[in-house]
């Protein structure tokens, strides 16, 4: 099996000087990440932290089983499959998809696709909306053979919520009564609006398991649905952050790669570089750096601390993608602010490469010759790596040996595990998100919801028209 490392060698003072860290740094804080990986340990599958028992039986097996079974039932029958989603509902999907699918995954005919072609409606967006529904209605047999899959704990997420009353408006339009075996329902087992909505239509369902918050939710029903759908590997998806899961469980931390880049980040944030990037040298990764924004910046940004203390508390999550932005970003990483992380994801061996030919015979060009291109990327991401030091700016990468469901499932897990051990790091709670809360609330008043009619009074004091517009 394929096993993802940690390359940090360009985080110390050994080769970034004074802007790195001294390697004996970490053997000092070795005792305390041990302290950490048992106290996390005593919490896994506890509370929030129930995700960490996505990929280990019995909860594994149980998604593995009713995933797979609706997806062997589902997939023969259907061209199309909408998600709807925002957030965690949406990123972890796009991302599973765009790392294990094909670009042109939607462009191949049906009998070349593994599964149904994927549109992931993650915006109210009215010309995303309307353009893909006209898309899917317009194209022979349509709605006829759709699923859609709302994803809603609650029901009440007033995107999903639009997103939702639209789409099955659509679908009762062009199905009549039938509509209702063409919707599957990720939603809470027992309690809310949609649970409510699909016991009394007849929706099929599926859990969003409890105490799984939707940043950490990709492994869980959630993501495994659309991922099964469409021909990926879930079994391996989950044996792959299984067995990442066991090596972020060491009390030793240079044996435990969640630790360790955690503590990383946070120290280097501590000494003034709170900006972190994630650059993958591959764009089926891209997705993946989408899914790790949301997940650091809403976990880690918060104003107080577990004691009630004010620390506005966060580091800053940004993506690149190499070798585009060295043609961009790179210009600022290296002679802006030396303010910033730089991780790097590298796949060691493309599954596809392509021989550059030597039929244009420059002399300027001549060193091309032979090559391929996943050298040339190769060297690209080295030579980035090589003018960082020199501007003595951190960075790290990780490596995936291939890009396949197992390294993609340890890669998930290793920064979900990361981001509990930060959250304990910063004396922060890595699972709630009181900030989002607030615009939620607001949203609710200007759009009429009754008992949020102060929401709409504040928002309008606050933003009333003034002479300041040019």
């Amino acid at each position: 099996m394929s096993t993802l490392t940690l390359d940090y060698a360009n985080c110390l003072t050994d080769r970034i000087g004074a802007q790195g860290i001294d390697a004996r740094d970490l053997e000092e804080a070795g005792q305390r990440l041990a302290e950490l990986t048992e106290r996390l340990q005593k919490t896994a599958g506890t509370g929030w932290e129930r995700w960490r028992m996505l990929p280990f039986d019995p909860v594994r097996s149980a998604h593995v089983r009713t995933v797979n079974s609706l997806a062997e039932k589902l997939r023969p029958v259907t061209d199309n499959l909408l998600v709807l989603g925002i957030g965690g509902s949406a990123l972890g999907n796009i991302a599973l998809h765009s790392a294990l699918n094909p670009i042109t995954y939607n462009l191949l005919r049906r009998e070349r696709r593994a599964g149904p072609r994927l549109f992931v409606l993650d915006n109210v967006d009215p010309h995303l909306v309307s353009r893909t529904l006209r898309f899917i209605g317009d194209d022979d047999p349509g709605f006829q053979r759709t699923i859609v899959n709302v994803i809603s704990k609650s029901g009440e997420t007033a995107e999903t919520a639009a997103q939702f009353m639209i789409v099955r408006s659509a679908l009762k339009k062009a199905l009549g009564d039938r509509h209702a075996d063409h919707i599957v329902a990720t939603t809470d087992p027992a309690h809310g609006t949609m649970r409510a909505l699909c016991e009394a239509e007849g929706y099929t369902t599926l859990p969003v398991p409890e105490g799984v918050g939707g940043r950490f939710s990709v492994l869980s029903p959630v993501g495994l649905f659309s991922a099964a759908m469409c021909g990926i590997d879930i079994e391996q998806l989950l044996e792959g952050a299984a067995k990442m899961d066991v090596r972020c469980s060491n009390p030793e931390a240079r044996s435990n790669p969640a630790a360790f880049l955690a503590w990383l980040l946070i120290e280097l944030a501590r000494r003034g570089k709170p900006n972190h990037v994630l650059m993958p040298y591959c764009n089926a990764l891209y997705g993946l750096a989408d899914w790790f924004r949301q997940l650091w910046a809403e976990s880690l940004g918060k104003r107080f601390d577990l004691d009630g203390k004010e620390v506005f508390a966060g580091v800053t999550p940004i993506k690149s993608l190499g070798a585009t932005d060295q043609h961009s970003q790179i210009q600022l990483y290296r002679e802006g602010p030396n303010d910033k992380v730089i991780g790097f994801l590298e796949v060691e061996s493309f599954d596809e490469d392509i021989t550059i030919p030597a039929d244009l015979d420059v002399d300027a060009l001549r060193y091309l010759h032979g090559r391929s291109l996943a050298e040339l990327l190769r060297a690209e991401k080295r030579a980035t790596e090589y003018a960082l030091l020199e501007s003595q700016r951190p960075n790290f990468t990780i490596r995936f040996p291939r890009l396949d469901a197992f390294t993609v499932g340890q890669f998930i897990q290793l920064w979900e595990i990361t981001t509990a051990y930060a959250g304990l790091l910063l004396n922060i709670d890595a699972y709630d998100q009181p900030a989002v809360e607030t615009g939620k609330k607001a949203t609710f008043g200007l759009m009429g919801r009754s008992g949020f009619e102060e929401w709409k009074n504040k928002v309008d004091r606050a933003l009333q028209p003034t002479e300041h517009t040019v």
